[in-house]
């Protein structure tokens, strides 16, 4: 078991979703936190990567930087979400490495599995099959990174983990309506839909595809856990084991933001892998579960956003 009280933890990406809801978690904690921004350290430079991290020394890495985006964004660009995946994960991980960093925290995603997985999904199904087409490009850089991490545990002995989360929402999300991830672009879809008094909003495919989605506080609480509890070189499944059709996800947003919703299919847009639930089996059984309901969830991340006029 790992004791982060007053170690040196940085958090790589802090900017983002995920490592700003990692940030606000550490800053209840009694430890030193390191941040890097981007006009300040270019996490694609090999060379003051190396540097920064050689500098700053930290004791512990949470490596929750990448290039993310929706499903349409990740069909129009694959090869940039391949490219700059690996290198940034090459750039921290390999110097963590040479610098016998106590631990890392590798954070991945479920496209890493195959699109005809059993489901749930366990982490054994792991190349086991061909991946979804259309994030092949992410999910093979974050394959990548996850073997990286295990090669360096096994060879090495050090503690560098896995974690793979299903579909991570909430506060700090992106929005956009090009290049967001479902639920956020669904939540932005419904809201301007009501504010100009339409009820017609447009979903792409069939609107069956079934999806887990766990908010990000949730995620930062399991990667705390999972620091302190977990150090094998498998990677390791954080998710809630409960799916929803992408047709039920909106008419759940469109009940808490209190409007009535007419669904248009377009079936010109792919639907992406029809079901996708991960098994949570093994951090189950190390003690952790989720606190935060889908629903709750939801309206956490709406209240940012009218907070945060990030709709206008």
């Amino acid at each position: 078991m790992i004791d982060i009280l007053e170690k040196k933890i940085w958090v790589a990406g802090h900017n983002g979703m995920v490592g700003s809801s990692i940030l606000r978690k550490l800053e209840k904690e009694k430890c030193k936190i390191l941040k890097a921004e981007k006009k300040e350290l270019n996490l694609l430079d090999q060379k003051k990567t190396q540097q920064w991290i050689q500098d700053n020394k930290p004791d512990i890495i949470i490596l929750a930087a990448a290039k993310v985006g929706g499903i349409k964004f990740n069909m129009l660009n694959k090869s940039a979400f391949l490219y700059e995946n690996l290198m940034i994960q090459n750039n921290i991980i390999y110097t963590a490495s040479k610098l016998n960093i106590d631990k890392l925290v590798f954070i991945g995603s479920s496209c890493i599995y195959p699109k005809n997985s059993p489901q749930p999904i366990p982490e054994s199904s792991l190349m086991k099959g061909p991946l979804e087409e259309t994030n092949e490009g992410y999910a093979l850089a974050k394959i990548a990174g996850l073997k990286l991490c295990k090669y360096l545990n096994e060879e090495f002995h050090q503690k560098f983990i896995s974690v793979m989360p299903s579909n991570v929402f909430g506060v700090n999300d992106n929005f956009d309506p090009d290049n967001s991830h479902v639920l956020g672009a669904l939540l932005r879809k419904i809201y301007q839909a009501k504010v100009n008094g339409s009820k017609k909003i447009e979903i792409w495919g069939t609107g069956k595809p079934r999806r887990e989605f766990l908010y990000v506080d949730d995620l930062a609480d399991a990667i705390f856990f999972l620091i302190k509890n977990y150090n094998s070189s498998l990677p390791i499944n954080v998710g809630t084991s409960k799916d929803i059709s992408i047709t039920e996800l909106a008419v759940k947003i469109a009940k808490v933001l209190d409007h009535k919703i007419e669904i248009e299919y377009n079936s010109s847009m792919p639907d992406g892998t029809y079901l996708k639930r991960l098994d949570t089996t093994k951090l189950t059984k190390l003690g952790w579960k989720p606190k935060i309901s889908l629903e709750d969830g939801i309206k956490k991340t709406f209240n940012y956003c009218t907070q945060n006029n990030i709709f206008s």
